[in-house]
């Protein structure tokens, strides 16, 4: 396995872990298990920001820029609203 898949692999995981932790913030019933997992998922954010500004140092994860008529369509979308 190369160092990309590792990396791509490991993201993944955080991911999942960082959605975990938010869905037990978000659903605990007590101030301290909300601050438990709030805490875990930012030291998890961190953990993935990390991992991604590695990988996209290295040109493994690309980004698409999206077209400005698409940007300026979907902002005056939710203008109206």
């Amino acid at each position: 396995m190369s160092d990309q898949e590792l990396m791509e692999n490991e993201l993944l995981v955080i991911k999942g872990v960082c959605d975990l932790y938010n869905h037990g913030a978000i659903e605990s019933t007590t101030a301290e298990v909300h601050t438990a997992f709030k805490e875990a998922l930012n030291e998890t954010l961190n953990i993935q920001n990390k991992i991604y500004n590695l990988m996209a140092e290295k040109g493994w994860y690309k980004t698409d820029t999206a077209e400005q008529q698409k940007i300026d369509t979907t902002k005056q979308k939710f203008q109206n609203k």
